[in-house]
């Protein structure tokens, strides 16, 4: 750890095969939290290489429980974190949109770092029950189009990290690393980004694994199609600057996303949404974001076509119906 923290701090950058070690090493209790610390705050003072992203994606991937989804079409919607914006669970609840407009997804997530709810805390408050049991996880994806991989258990690796990350109470490379390391990497993915800079790693990354891929950065500041403005997606078809006039949407303001301070206040907020009770601008932000991901998966068909076909899953029930049988499957 001492000459890898003394080559950061002289500026330099880790290889990818280095950055690998050096976070396998990190996730074996190599290392104390001091040292950790010291590690993880290099990349609040400087940007991450490339190489670096890669190498601790790869040990992460490594160190995975697997999942097989026995090649089935799935696509995750995830973003960052980061941004420090709370809002409420876009993409999470994007995803039961998806899966009731008949697509598979396989959605990986945590609790709330940066954020006051993450994915993790709002599944907990709908009573779903978190398991890497493969049996169990399949037939969510088959009867629901939907399974849910909490992070905390197909990384197991990572809880050394857990007490670091709840004590530094910011974004840190783990942020930048937990969309990049779904056990299924799944055919299709929705990225969400907290900086431009991290959108073209991300492609970068993307376009090295011949995957499916949209990647949204907001360009204030958003790590989702927030319809606050406008959004750079990079996908595997090309760049373009998206506007809410693109989704058949109107500009919205910033406190309409606002997501609470609890977990009961973002269960409430999401129940809205499936119930199709939820104000305009939620459901709006919702449909956008599903919509952009049923684009991914099926580029062939127009994006306000995809974003109509978010709006009839909540509108028929549908999105509603797949969280009830995803959380009765166990």
């Amino acid at each position: 750890m001492r000459k890898s923290l003394e080559k950061l701090f002289a500026h330099e950058q880790l290889t990818r095969e280095e950055a690998r070690r050096m976070l396998l090493g990190i996730a074996r209790e190599e290392y104390n939290d001091v040292q950790v610390a010291s590690f993880v705050t290099v990349f609040q003072m400087r940007s991450i290489g490339m190489a670096e992203l890669q190498g601790f994606q790869d040990a992460l991937l490594e160190l995975a429980v697997p999942l097989d989804v026995e090649g089935q079409t799935t696509i995750d919607i995830v973003g960052t974190g980061g941004d420090g914006k709370n809002t409420f669970n876009i993409s999470t609840c994007s995803c039961l949109v998806v899966a009731g407009a008949g697509y598979k997804v396989t959605k990986h997530g945590s609790y709330g770092v940066s954020s006051a709810v993450g994915s993790s805390n709002v599944l907990i408050e709908l009573g779903y029950e978190f398991t890497t049991d493969a049996d169990v996880l399949l037939r969510q994806l088959d009867q629901a189009n939907i399974c849910f991989l909490h992070a905390p258990l197909f990384h197991p690796a990572l809880k050394a990290v857990v007490p670091v990350r709840k004590q530094l109470g910011m974004k840190t490379f783990f942020n930048m690393l937990g969309p990049l390391v779904n056990p299924v990497q799944p055919t299709h993915q929705l990225f969400g980004t907290f900086s431009q800079e991290l959108s073209r790693l991300y492609h970068y990354i993307m376009q090295a694994s011949g995957r499916e891929y949209s990647i949204v950065f907001a360009l204030d500041g958003y790590d989702e199609i927030s319809l606050t403005g406008s959004a750079r997606v990079h996908s595997s078809r090309g760049e373009q600057l998206l506007t809410p006039d693109d989704f058949g949407m109107y500009l919205v303001k910033p406190d309409a996303l606002y997501g609470g301070e609890t977990a009961a206040d973002a269960k409430s907020i999401f129940l809205d949404v499936l119930n199709d009770l939820a104000t305009p601008a939620q459901k709006a932000v919702v449909c956008a974001n599903a919509g952009l991901a049923i684009h991914t998966l099926c580029p062939e068909k127009s994006l306000l076509d995809c974003v109509h076909e978010a709006r009839e899953s909540i509108e028929t029930g549908n999105a509603l119906a797949k969280l009830y049988k995803i959380t009765s499957i166990n």
